[in-house]
């Protein structure tokens, strides 16, 4: 069995585990804020860089084609619906999992090679509710609040394009925008975000707490824990998306 699917298996127990805790209610809440204010504030301007370019660039390659066959009117409800059911939750959920959640793998692994781990044993302190817990709910709580703002920004930045380049009125696209969109479509986007942040927070420290070999075990926990939240993120925004969107509903139907 390769130390990849033992780490995967220990990832699974150790979310179990998690909401077991969480529901009994065994919170730190010093240390929920601390993870709140490291894992938001510290992730907010790359994703809202990255949340404003895509909806620049994307609105470059929509907008130009839509315009030559007359539907420039569609071009801001288009990237509303993109930006809301898919580019914003995994773009600022990849963000995340590149930013926090390689932080967390490597600093739980290393205070698990440091012997740390084994010292809050010692002070009958549960790691599960000092370390775990804490992260799991930061992300929770505020990968949806960075997805909403990111949508928020590459709006602006798809408004700034389309009223700048292709001399569109910025009540036309704002108004696309506001029709292509239902109350649903509204909340797809924090409910998968809450997905994507239970498993970067669970995947990055179980890996950290299944760390061994000294700093070049810490490195290697660090990229794995990253590939395999990628991984987990592109996988699970399939399945989100095939349980919210299948059938034959037509959101640009209903607008037109």
């Amino acid at each position: 069995m390769s130390l990849w699917f033992k780490r995967f298996i220990a990832a699974i127990f150790l979310g179990g585990q998690t909401i077991v805790h969480i529901l009994k209610g065994k919170f730190n809440y010093p240390n929920i804020l601390e993870q709140m204010a490291l894992v938001g504030p510290e992730s907010l301007l790359i994703a809202l860089l990255i949340s404003t370019t895509v909806g620049m660039v994307f609105t470059i390659q929509v907008a130009r084609e839509f315009i030559n066959i007359g539907a420039g009117q569609v071009v801001g409800g288009v990237l509303s619906l993109t930006l809301t059911r898919e580019l914003a939750p995994v773009l600022t959920a990849v963000v995340l999992a590149g930013k926090v959640g390689s932080a967390f793998a490597a600093e739980i692994g290393t205070m698990k090679v440091s012997e740390q781990i084994d010292a809050l044993y010692i002070l009958k302190t549960d790691p599960v509710d000092y370390l775990v817990i804490p992260r799991v709910i930061a992300c929770c709580v505020m990968l949806p609040l960075l997805t909403i703002l990111s949508i928020v920004a590459g709006m602006l930045g798809g408004l700034l394009i389309a009223t700048s380049v292709y001399g569109m009125p910025g009540r036309v696209f704002l108004d696309s925008a506001r029709n292509f969109l239902d109350a649903w479509d509204l909340c797809t986007a924090p409910i998968k975000a809450v997905c994507f942040g239970a498993l970067i927070a669970i995947i990055g420290c179980s890996w950290g707490l299944t760390t061994t070999g000294g700093a070049k075990g810490v490195g290697q926990s660090t990229t794995t824990a990253v590939v395999t939240s990628l991984l987990a993120i592109f996988i699970s925004n399939f399945f989100l998306s095939w349980l919210m969107f299948q059938g034959s509903g037509s959101a640009v139907s209903k607008a037109m």
